[in-house]
């Protein structure tokens, strides 16, 4: 039986900030992912996409941020159960509880935080005969090593972030960007459009819009793809290429933990963020893209404030006759935790009575 005070179900970015936040309060945690690596989407998908709105770096790889936080936990020693995958929970009469892996692996803790990011997930694939032919043969639904498309002519489809990130990204990479959107406008961040635009304006990326990528050739490997303009004229265009990279997102699954009887409004958890995040079952929270409520956005930096909080309030419900009180880490430092429940009784931080 593993034994820890908050049990993070997620090793993403927010899953991991967590534990940083969790540790100036000197509470352990530990995390689950069915992953092999944390890191979460950051890790396996993109460790090289360039991301641009996490505080203090202009630009920062999805993997390099990953690293980062690795490095900003160490000296809480969070403890990880990797490649395997929360399957069930069960709520004990003193209110902790314990979770059980798909692997049999047991976990006993005060709060759960379920930080899994979309869940489980498949990328979505656009309806083109014969598609699954060309994949690995010039078709992927992600891209994790942008020097596979160093010299070659990339056409990608899409219009959020991904799309239009990678497009700004392989511009300097790839002999040709050609980016093929169903609309004319994106449903991506306002400074990446601009970008784009003007990239277009430079001559570093063909944009073509209202259009699809109807079909793909190629003898055994993309040569090209067909391409159908909306106008009123249904212009059909071929394209010449090397890879075809459709980024239509994720289609997310919550797998085992939708049934955990918590309260689900399409395919997220609902949670109170008037306060504290917390499900409709009292100690198990929600954080980060799985979770819902009036107002969300789905972005990083959102779920390391999300877990900030969350945080705050497991340390209540421990401890419900103590008050924290916020000491910054500019005064306070993070030296000297241990990572033992005496270190942490010691209390660095101060607390007074309620």
């Amino acid at each position: 039986m593993i034994k820890t005070d908050i049990l993070i179900i997620g090793a993403g970015p927010t899953g991991l900030f967590t534990v940083f936040e969790a540790g100036l309060l000197k509470l352990k945690c530990h995390l689950i992912d069915a992953l092999a690596q944390p890191g979460g989407q950051c890790s396996e998908l993109y460790p090289k996409k360039p991301i641009y709105d996490i505080p203090g770096f202009p630009e920062v790889l999805a993997g390099d941020l990953v690293d980062n936080l690795m490095k900003q936990i160490e000296p809480f020693q969070p403890g990880f159960t990797l490649g395997e995958r929360a399957e069930d929970i069960e709520k004990l009469e003193d209110g902790t509880f314990i979770v059980t892996t798909n692997k049999g692996t047991k976990h006993h803790a005060n709060a759960v935080a379920i930080a899994g990011g979309l869940g489980s997930f498949e990328p979505r694939k656009p309806q083109i005969d014969g598609l699954e032919a060309y994949e690995d043969h010039g078709v992927a639904y992600m891209i994790k090593d942008p020097e596979v498309y160093r010299n070659q002519k990339v056409v990608i489809a899409g219009g959020g972030d991904s799309a239009l990130d990678w497009s700004i990204f392989l511009a300097d990479v790839a002999s040709e960007v050609t980016l093929v959107h169903r609309r004319k406008e994106f449903r991506g961040a306002l400074d990446s459009v601009e970008k784009v635009q003007d990239l277009v304006k430079e001559g570093k990326i063909n944009l073509i819009t209202p259009a699809e990528v109807t079909d793909v050739n190629g003898d055994g490997k993309v040569a090209s793809v067909t391409v159908t303009i909306h106008d009123e004229a249904k212009r059909i265009q071929e394209i010449e290429c090397d890879a075809f990279v459709p980024l239509f997102g994720l289609s997310p699954k919550l797998g085992p933990i939708a049934n955990w009887g918590l309260e689900i409004e399409k395919n997220a958890i609902k949670v109170d963020n008037t306060l504290d995040y917390q499900t409709n079952i009292p100690g198990i929270y929600a954080i980060g893209d799985v979770n819902t409520y009036p107002g969300k956005l789905k972005l990083i930096l959102c779920g390391f404030h999300e877990a900030t909080l969350m945080c705050q309030s497991v340390y209540q419900r421990m401890f419900p006759n103590k008050k924290y009180v916020l000491k910054y880490t500019t005064v306070g430092g993070i030296d000297g935790f241990d990572g033992s429940r005496k270190e942490a009784e010691k209390a660095v931080i101060k607390t007074i009575d309620a």
